[in-house]
């Protein structure tokens, strides 16, 4: 019964890339020649999540020279324009929009960014998720890398931060799962996804593609961004900065919903890679070769895995927690193991307060 031990010694080579990408991730600062552009932040706003003020005030104490941002929603009544108004009254010199939009796009959030796109004053566009908070110095790391003219666009790694167990769990897999799987992509020359963390790149690039109008009805615009700009002979890049995104307290339950539609999501986007991803999931490998009596197997397999986990995790992501709870990994590994399986089927996700039905080509059913 050895060769029930060989999906374990596949997650195995699996997680040694892990290893080897995050021994070669340092991402340089590239030198400014000149100033850095002035900057048009668009920022689609939905309901307020229990960190927003903080998110949106770290982007207003940016140490940049020239930018504005621009605020969308689609109710004139959501509750986090209160912390709009409140930061354009603390910081009344940087200049700060908030559009009503009404749209019917089947993707309301690109919609809204169409809106915004149209509005924006600046030649480099920055779009990134309502609950991400980042550094000071974030608006220089993302925007030195566009002065390469191959590079198109680009983006961010993130850590999260929650208030729940369940929440704390999915935290935990974004440190110690989704992260690894991006840097072997990147390793392995997969590169023409972005990350909604963070989406910077050239106004007149987003024209070229047609504008998010051509995105609106796809579930994922972060990724048809990326695609749509790599296919244009531009290089994606990562900036040497990590941003923190937000999980709030979730239960069970909306952790489960929100990992499914990302599952989904993966599987309509990029289905080969969604498929292929089942030789990651070292715990299940190594519990096979556990039950087949290959015990060196299956240890090996886990100790690597949480050897790449807590890499990553606390080594490039700066989140401690994926050290302290490094015992937990082989739990979210069985979780994560199945929304895989619940993703490989059906295709209907909820998103805030809608649920979607999704096409096999990533676009939203009207």
């Amino acid at each position: 019964m050895i060769w029930l031990a060989l999906p374990a010694l596949a997650a195995t080579a699996y997680y040694l890339l892990a290893l080897v990408a995050a021994a070669r991730w340092k991402q340089p600062a590239p030198p400014r020649t000149s100033g850095g552009p002035p900057v048009s932040i668009l920022k689609p706003l939905h309901g307020r999540d229990p960190r927003l003020w903080e998110a949106l005030l770290s982007h207003a104490r940016q140490d940049y020279p020239e930018f504005e941002i621009l605020f969308g929603v689609t109710d004139p009544n959501d509750p986090a324009l209160a912390d709009v108004r409140r930061l354009r009254a603390e910081f009344p010199a940087l200049h700060m929009e908030i559009l009503v939009v009404s749209t019917d796009a089947p993707n309301a959030k690109a919609g809204v960014l169409a809106a915004l796109a149209r509005q924006a004053r600046y030649p480099v566009l920055l779009v990134n998720d309502s609950d991400i908070t980042v550094d000071p110095g974030y608006l220089e790391a993302v925007t030195a890398p566009l002065e390469e003219p191959r590079v198109g666009l680009v983006t961010c790694l993130y850590r999260a931060e929650a208030d729940s167990p369940a929440a704390r769990l999915e935290a935990l897999g974004i440190a110690t799962e989704f992260a690894p799987s991006v840097l072997v992509a990147r390793l392995l020359g997969v590169a023409e996804f972005a990350l909604g963390s963070t989406m910077a790149f050239r106004a007149d690039l987003l024209r070229k593609i047609g504008g998010f109008e051509a995105i609106e009805d796809y579930i994922a615009d972060d990724y048809q961004l990326g695609l749509r700009i790599s296919r244009l002979g531009h290089r994606i890049r990562f900036a040497p900065v990590v941003v923190a995104t937000d999980l709030g307290g979730g239960s069970w339950g909306e952790v489960w919903r929100h990992q499914l539609r990302w599952s989904r999501t993966i599987r309509v986007s990029r289905p080969g890679g969604y498929y292929g991803y089942v030789v990651t999931h070292a715990t299940l490998w190594a519990l096979v070769a556990f039950a087949a009596g290959q015990w060196w197997a299956g240890c090996l397999a886990l100790a690597v895995r949480i050897a790449a986990g807590v890499a990553v995790g606390a080594g490039i992501l700066g989140d401690r927690r994926a050290a302290r709870s490094f015992w937990l990994i082989p739990f979210r590994d069985l979780f994560g193991f199945a929304v895989w399986l619940a993703g490989s089927f059906g295709n209907r996700v909820a998103w805030r307060d809608q649920t979607l039905n999704l096409r096999a080509d990533g676009r939203i059913e009207p």
